[in-house]
C-alpha cells in the first residue's frame, strides 16, 4: 500500500462475484442459489440462469483486473488488492484454489513503462523486508533455506534481463538441457525452463515478452507480426512466474476479432467493450500473487505454508 500510495495511485475495490472470465480460461468457481436437485432448464434443455439470485450466470472473481482497467481509464493509476478464485485441478506447491493477488493498472503505460513499475515494485518490496525484517529472515534462512538472504539480494542487485519468448525459446533449445517437457515455439513454458533461464543461463531476474497469443488471454494489445502478444511475466529463482502482465488492446476492432476467435461472448463483456467504443488510450497492468511473492521471501518450499487457510484441490478445511 504504502509503495503504491507514494506512486499517486489510487486503492480500487473490485467485485469477488463477477458475470465476467477475466482470463477466458473457464476454471472458475460458480456462484448459484439454485437447487441443484431440481435446476430449472430454458427450451434447449441448458440451465435457466435467469431464474437465479443475479439473474445471469456468476462466479467467483479470477481477476480484477478488467474491472481495474475501467478505474485506470477513469484515474490514469489504480491498484486493487483482494481474494482471487482459480478452478483448476493443480495440486502443486506453487498453486492455489485461493489467493490474494496485487494488480495495478496504469493509463498510458506501454510495455515497456510496465516492465519498468513490475522490476521497481518487487525490488523495493524485497529492500523494504531486508531494511526493516533482517531477524525474521536471519531465523528463517537458519530454519529452513541457507541461500535466503543471498537470493533476496540476488534480485535487488541486478538489472532484470529483458527478452522475447522467441528469444528464450531458443535458448533452451540451443542449450541442450533435458528438460521434462520439451520446449518448442507455441508451448506455455513450465517452471523448469522459465527457472533454467533464471538459475542456469542468465542468473539474474528474467522478464519475457511478446509471447503467442494463442496461449494469452484475449485483453492483450496485439503486435504487428499478427502471431504475438505484448504480454510480459517477470521470473525469478525457485519461483518460476512471479508477475504476470501486458500491455492490454485499445482498439475495439481487433478486441472483438480476439473475443470471437477464443469463443467469448460480447453481451457477457459489452461493458469492457464499451471503454474501446469511443475512443482509449494505451494503458498496461500486472499481477502478482502474495502467496507466490511470500514464498519466496521466507524461503518456504511450499505455498500452502505461506497462506494461513490453504485451498487446494480436494481439500477446503475449517
Amino acid at each position: 500500500h504504502k509503495y503504491f500510495n507514494d506512486h499517486g495511485f489510487y486503492y480500487i475495490h473490485t467485485p469477488i462475484i463477477t458475470g465476467s472470465d477475466a482470463e477466458g480460461a473457464g476454471a472458475m468457481f460458480k456462484v448459484t442459489t439454485l437447487d441443484l436437485n431440481k435446476l430449472p432448464r430454458d427450451e434447449q434443455g441448458k440451465i435457466d440462469y435467469t431464474q437465479d439470485f443475479f439473474g445471469k450466470e456468476t462466479n467467483l472473481t479470477v481477476s480484477g483486473q478488467l474491472e481495474g482497467e475501467l478505474a485506470a481509464l477513469a484515474l490514469s493509476k489504480i491498484y486493487t488488492f483482494g481474494p482471487t478464485f482459480r478452478a483448476e485441478n493443480s495440486n502443486t506447491t506453487r498453486h492455489l484454489a485461493e489467493f490474494w493477488m496485487i494488480e495495478p493498472e496504469m493509463a498510458f503505460f506501454d510495455i515497456t513503462d510496465n516492465m519498468d513499475l513490475a522490476e521497481d515494485f518487487l525490488k523495493s518490496l524485497i529492500r523494504y523486508i531486508l531494511d526493516t525484517c533482517l531477524d525474521d529472515l536471519e531465523f528463517l534462512q537458519k530454519m529452513y533455506d541457507p541461500e535466503l538472504i543471498e537470493r533476496l539480494n540476488f534480485v535487488i542487485q541486478n538489472n532484470f534481463e529483458r527478452l522475447s519468448y522467441t528469444k528464450a525459446v531458443e535458448i533452451l533449445i540451443q542449450s541442450g538441457h533435458k528438460f521434462d517437457f520439451p520446449v518448442s515455439w507455441g508451448i506455455d513454458l513450465q517452471s523448469e525452463h522459465e527457472r533454467f533461464l533464471v538459475e542456469k543461463h542468465f542468473k539474474k531476474p528474467v522478464i519475457l515478452t511478446d509471447y503467442p497469443k494463442e496461449i494469452k488471454a484475449f485483453y492483450m494489445k496485439q503486435n504487428a507480426d499478427g502471431k504475438t502478444v505484448r504480454a510480459m511475466d517477470v521470473l525469478f529463482p525457485r519461483i518460476g512466474e512471479i508477475i504476470g502482465g501486458s500491455q492490454r488492446e485499445e482498439s475495439l476492432e481487433l478486441l472483438n476479432q480476439r473475443i470471437n476467435e477464443v469463443g467469448i461472448h460480447s453481451k457477457d463483456v459489452w461493458w469492457y467493450l464499451e471503454t474501446r467504443k469511443f475512443g482509449s488510450a494505451p494503458h498496461s497492468g500486472f499481477g502478482l500473487g502474495f502467496e507466490r511473492l511470500m514464498l519466496f521471501i521466507t524461503g518456504m518450499a511450499n505455498i500452502r505454508d505461506v497462506i494461513p487457510f490453504p485451498r487446494t484441490p480436494q481439500n477446503a478445511e475449517f
